[in-house]
């Protein structure tokens, strides 16, 4: 297996939409960790912390999120420019853009809506799933595409926020970023629910 690049991880943030959960979860994005991108080495890096391949695509223009999974997608090959968190019904003042390449990784939290907006030199990923999110008779992922209702959305948001935090990160395993910047910010949201019920019971 190639060596894994030791990077410090991008976070981006995400708001909820009328038509997308989106996350309190930040995106981590990991620049340009293997400088052997093939399918097969992202294999080799990836599945021994136990995230699993769903699939291998290429560029997918429709905005779409998951509601039962968090997702880790491995540039192989090409550019792509994502949109995120905001589908074909939002406003212009909402979602990100976010630009990646040959040898990156990045993470979406359920929930956080993305679809291609720009790719070149044959852009093309591997798709991969925390484990425990497998079952032997269940999807890995389902697809939203943002077109539910807002009270729809609501409850979708309510599915997604039940999604465990997986307990490896997807390259850097147990004692990597993605566990303890995702339990952080999911320990600081409850926190916060917990001081808004204080502060409206009195």
């Amino acid at each position: 297996m190639a060596a894994i690049r030791q990077v410090e991880p991008e976070l981006y943030y995400t708001k909820p939409t009328p038509h997308v959960p989106n996350s309190i979860l930040p995106i981590i994005v990991y620049r340009g960790v293997l400088d052997d991108s093939s399918p097969e080495n992202i294999l080799k890096t990836i599945e021994p912390q136990k995230w699993i391949k769903g699939g291998q695509w290429k560029a997918y223009p429709v905005p779409h999120f998951h509601s039962i999974c968090h997702e880790c997608y491995g540039v192989i090959q090409g550019e792509n420019t994502y949109l995120l968190g905001k589908g074909p019904n939002d406003t212009d003042d909402c979602g990100i853009k976010l630009k990646v390449g040959k040898g990156d990784f990045f993470v979406f939290p359920a929930g956080v809506s993305h679809a291609s907006i720009e790719s070149k030199g044959d852009y093309e990923y591997v798709g991969l799933y925390p484990e425990s999110t497998r079952g032997d008779d269940e999807e890995v992922f389902d697809m939203h595409y943002c077109d539910a209702t807002p009270k729809e959305t609501e409850q979708l948001a309510v599915q997604c926020a039940q999604i465990p935090v997986p307990g490896f990160d997807p390259l850097y395993g147990r004692d990597g970023p993605l566990p303890r910047i995702w339990k952080k910010h999911s320990y600081q949201s409850l926190i916060g629910v917990r001081d808004s019920a204080i502060r409206f019971r009195t």
